[in-house]
């Protein structure tokens, strides 16, 4: 795993976290946030040519 790999697992942990000490409602909007950003971060990144069977 690289530094940026472990950089941005530590920078998600830390944002769940904020996310669970929030209330029921603002928790469920904020997880529907995260999941929607990382949905798009993953549609935009680069094709896995390797992955074709």
């Amino acid at each position: 795993m690289s530094d940026a790999d472990e950089t941005a697992d530590r920078e998600l942990i830390s944002r769940l976290r904020v996310i669970e000490e929030q209330p029921l409602a603002e928790r469920a909007a904020a997880y529907a946030a995260l999941h929607d950003e990382l949905a798009r971060r993953l549609e935009s990144g680069p094709a896995d040519s390797g992955s074709r069977g």
